[in-house]
């Protein structure tokens, strides 16, 4: 795994199929909002507004995100780092393929990304958090992978392209996906309160959030979500928080069925919020940028 200086130049101011996403990349801004300090609510702005900037995966001292670079009129992805304390933003991955999703391994020692290799295939890619060690394919055979989530026993679903795209479990050991559930939406996420997975599937129309428990290899229906929301959060272990435009609402995973309001962004995003995470009262967002955002 190549580790590059800050990226202090390029950043100064503090899929479907991945593929063809790439080719069309839209602009999209990464901010982080802190929220209990001693003024409020804070915001400050991580990445530059002229490229695309997606999949946060936020941390007790620092955000990953997939950042795309652009040399010569051609456009690729890496993994970035922003570090909390130094402000500083760092390419961890800086190779000739493209890099998505970056997700802490359950260990801690690694991340784990998608990567389109040279061939367009789409698979699942270890990178060691340790300099000297080598970046290396997790699983041979299964892809093409779209988005993932670990649990705690080096197991995981993935986000398998297909028609329909499927969601799959499997584990490091096993190494050969079990399909769960079809017409899935793209985020996945683990409770580890529930030890299950989060997940929401279409269905007659409808869109739902369900969860996947690897015990039972049991899926159950939660809720129905707006139709327009893709992306979503755990605020806590029992809270399910997501973004309608630019303002983020919050429901309850089991029990009452009241929506509320928990944060109005608007002031700092103008367009919508495509993505969130959420960790130790931070919380990482993507805003799409259009043409008349951020001048």
């Amino acid at each position: 795994m190549k580790f590059l200086k800050p990226l202090l130049a390029l950043l100064s101011f503090t899929a479907l199929t991945l593929s063809t996403a790439q080719a069309n990349m839209s602009k999209s801004q990464l901010l982080l909002a802190e929220l209990n300090t001693p003024y409020g609510l804070q915001v400050k702005i991580v990445s530059d507004s002229n490229s695309y900037n997606n999949q946060p995966s936020i941390h007790r001292d620092g955000i990953y995100f997939t950042h795309e670079v652009l040399s010569e009129g051609q456009s690729q992805t890496d993994i970035v780092y922003y570090d909390f304390a130094s402000k500083q933003l760092t390419n961890l991955t800086n190779t000739p393929v493209s890099e998505y999703s970056p997700t802490l391994m359950p260990a801690g020692d690694s991340l784990s990304a998608i990567v389109v290799e040279e061939n367009g295939k789409q698979k699942l890619w270890q990178y060691p958090l340790n300099q000297q060690q080598k970046s290396r394919r997790i699983f041979d055979w299964i892809e093409p992978v779209g988005y993932h989530a670990w649990g705690i026993d080096d197991d995981l679903v993935m986000f398998i392209l297909g028609e329909p795209h499927t969601l799959q479990y499997t584990s490091v050991a096993a190494a050969k996906g079990q399909i769960v559930a079809s017409n899935i939406g793209r985020t996945l996420i683990y409770n580890q309160s529930l030890a299950q997975f989060i997940f929401s599937y279409t269905q007659n129309e409808q869109h739902h959030l369900a969860r996947f428990n690897p015990q039972t290899k049991q899926v159950t229906t939660l809720f129905r979500l707006p139709t327009q929301v893709q992306d979503f959060i755990l605020k806590d272990d029992n809270t399910l928080a997501y973004a309608v435009k630019n303002r983020v609402y919050q429901r309850s995973l089991t029990g009452s069925s009241v929506i509320s309001q928990w944060l109005d962004l608007s002031t700092y995003c103008e367009t919508q919020i495509t993505r969130m995470s959420y960790k130790h009262d931070k919380l990482a967002f993507v805003c799409d940028v259009s043409e008349d955002t951020f001048k």
